[in-house]
């Protein structure tokens, strides 16, 4: 392929991008503006021009499919050789290939998971924790490995960055300094440290970085707002000053900044590389007018918008539906009505998608579209290729492979294994039995599609194996539920965005200015997944014949005349009540004015004695633990222990007591009121009986 080829059919943006074949680089790509057509045809028009060898390329991503995907276009191109990974996969590439030479021994076993290694510092300091506070602790240790941050300074980082432990700060620091400490003597690692040691060895080793940086001279990052403070020491590390750097990213898309991600190494790029070429690309391909106009209003109204507006190429389409229900319940009908009359109207069930907040939200999702009769498939759960059904079929299919004959046809061949295993022409009615009938008829499929290309059974088995390897999963037919966090980098013909309510979106623990604006692009991030059809949906209470007092999301303000006017009921009440001052609070025991929050809270000193049923303070703990785990949040979320505390002290018996507690407002009176003031009369009850 001539060089001038790899530039045909190319939007003139995208061509700017492929033409600045030496960095600095930096491309801003909205969504749906095929920021990965650019950056592939650079790679090629680099490579095909003699700019550089496809060898020498180093093209980072941050999903294993991502970099599948880049291999794979790579190679539709003609460009063989580009070394296309995640940031972990290369580092741990060369971490392993170098440990023997300039460490010695075997290199250190990778985990998988924090959680078993935490049980185990648990158990050194003589501490019992739950899982769900494990995996919270979990989260805020790769928070801090993420940010660099050491155990001793986890305490202050923690505060300066405005974070919420899920146990008192000082214990995450304990248990994190004891996982490093059985970390090491195990000779483990975890995905921050084989960054941490891959850039240590290089710094240490100089031997170790001229190899490398002969081997790898030219680098392509691929969402670049997602880039952490580790990942841009080893990133920098791996350039050793040199500049033949081109990034991609879009600010809009930033929402992984609870994990240490940070867009400002994106928008600084010009700052930090004073020549840079910088390049936007603002033509979105993906979505109707419609939906971009949609998008694009979204973010008009944030804090402080990035000026990247698309602009769509597509022809018209249909405006997206408002849709305000009485209930959950009624939602999740609601939408699967809308569905079914999607489906019945000929788009694929494999091209809807219903996204959400937070995945507990997919329950009632689930036992809408079984009672409706329509698939599903929930994203986030097990792997495809790490389902038992489809690690049975391909071992069946690898020893099926090594006895072929010639004259054996892909199609029928398949199928007559898979029937063997629970394949039939039907669909069964729902459950595990659909979800296993779904994954086997998957992989049907996909022979079918390999035997039209004269592919025979070797051949698909390659495929399998490949795609095993970049996650790349082949289409389920079903609709997609996701959450939204998950659902970033995909797209469908149908988005239905649901429970878009305040205390869900934004989510009721977003409490800065920057968490409220993350939550917006998170809304953004939605929208822009819908090439066509979107609906977004909220609904007034939680079940049916519930207290009617949600109120739609402050995001969906100006967007719908309807949702604008029922959302901003209470605004001047709210913006006055920021300005006046607040009455002092007094201990209610000895009557001391309380200046610290957490007393104020509890409405005494901390020293002060407090009368309270330890059963109810032990009931809400449990229930609190209940509720977490099925919303998948941390428990603080939910209420910290000093308001579980307070509750307790005080056992509300109405919205009002429980209202007079410092810190619970409407909404989480919404969601959680009633039940604990149940659990408080039930406490009650059981002291009166006594």
């Amino acid at each position: 392929m001539e060089p001038d080829n790899v530039l045909a059919a190319l939007d003139p943006e995208q061509r700017e991008v492929a033409e600045a074949v030496r960095g600095p680089v930096c491309v801003l790509a909205g969504a749906g503006t095929g920021k990965t057509r650019a950056i592939t045809h650079r790679i090629a028009h680099a490579v095909r021009s003699g700019v550089v060898d496809a060898q020498g390329v180093l093209a980072v991503t941050f999903t294993t499919r991502a970099a599948g995907e880049l291999r794979q276009r790579l190679r539709q191109l003609g460009t063989q050789g580009v070394q296309a990974r995640t940031f972990h996969a290369a580092a741990l590439r060369q971490l392993t290939y170098f440990w023997p030479r300039v460490i010695g021994g075997d290199p250190p076993r990778v985990i998988e998971s924090k959680l078993p290694l935490l049980i185990d510092a648990c158990r050194s300091l003589r501490k019992n924790q739950d899982r769900s506070e494990l995996r919270d602790i979990a989260s805020e240790i790769e928070w801090a490995k993420a940010t660099q941050i050491a155990p001793e300074d986890y305490a202050e980082a923690a505060r300066k960055a405005g974070r919420t432990s899920p146990v008192p700060a000082d214990e995450v620091f304990r248990l994190y300094e004891a996982y490093e400490n059985l970390r090491r003597e195990r000779h483990l690692v975890d995905f921050e440290t084989i960054l941490e040691l891959t850039a240590a060895v290089m710094t240490e080793h100089r031997e170790v970085a001229a190899q490398i940086r002969q081997q790898y001279r030219y680098f392509v990052v691929d969402e670049y707002q997602d880039v952490n403070p580790l990942q841009k020491l080893l990133l920098d590390t791996w350039l050793g000053g040199r500049d033949d750097l081109c990034v991609v990213g879009d600010p809009n898309q930033t929402i992984y900044s609870f994990t240490g991600a940070t867009p400002r190494y994106l928008t600084g790029f010009s700052v930090e590389h004073p020549n840079a070429t910088v390049i936007k690309l603002v033509r979105d391909y993906r979505s109707t007018p419609q939906v971009v106009s949609l998008a694009n209003r979204v973010l008009d109204r944030a804090r402080t918008p990035h000026k990247l507006a698309l602009i769509a190429q597509r022809p018209d389409g249909p405006e997206p539906v408002f849709t305000e229900y009485d209930d959950e319940t009624a939602e999740a009908e609601g939408v699967a009505r809308a569905v079914r009359k999607l489906v019945t109207g000929g788009v694929p069930t494999r091209e809807i998608a219903v996204l959400f907040r937070v995945n507990a939200q997919s329950e009632a999702y689930e036992q809408a579209f079984a009672k409706a009769g329509v698939p599903y498939v929930l994203r986030g759960a097990d792997r495809f290729f790490e389902r038992p059904e489809v690690r049975q079929a391909v071992v069946l299919l690898r020893g099926a492979a090594r006895s072929a004959e010639p004259g054996d046809t892909l199609a029928s061949t398949v199928h007559h294994i898979l029937s063997g295993i629970g394949l039939t022409p039907e669909a069964p009615g729902g459950g595990k039995a659909r979800e296993k009938w779904e994954s086997l008829k998957a992989l049907a499929d996909l022979a079918e599609d390999l035997a039209a290309t004269g592919a025979d059974l070797p051949a698909f088995v390659a495929e399998l194996e490949r795609r095993a390897g970049e996650q790349h999963a082949p289409p389920v037919e079903g609709v997609t539920l996701a959450s939204l966090h998950a659902a970033k980098g995909l797209e469908w013909d149908a988005v239905f965005l649901v429970g878009v309510t305040e205390g869900m979106l934004p989510i009721i623990y977003a409490e800065t200015p920057d968490q409220i604006e993350e939550e917006r692009r998170l809304l953004y991030v939605g929208v822009t997944r819908a090439r066509a059809h979107l609906g977004l949906s909220w609904a007034l209470a939680r079940s049916p014949g519930g207290r009617r007092s949600r109120k739609p999301s402050r995001f969906l303000d100006g967007l719908t005349g309807r949702s604008a006017q029922k959302s901003r009921v209470a605004a001047p009440a709210a913006t006055a009540d920021r300005h006046r001052v607040a009455a002092p609070i007094s201990c209610r025991v000895c009557g001391k004015t309380l200046a610290a929050a957490p007393e104020q809270k509890l409405g005494r000193c901390a020293g002060c004695p407090a009368d309270y049923d330890e059963g109810l303070l032990a009931s809400l703990r449990s229930w609190r633990t209940g509720v977490a785990k099925h919303e998948k949040i941390p428990q603080w979320a939910i209420f910290t222990d000093v308001t579980l505390q307070a509750i307790a002290e005080r056992a509300p018996l109405s919205e009002q007591d429980l209202l007079a507690i410092t810190g619970i407002g409407r909404v989480k009176l919404d969601r959680y009121g009633e039940a604990v003031l149940e659990l408080c009369r039930i406490a009650a009850n059981q002291t009166e009986g006594a």
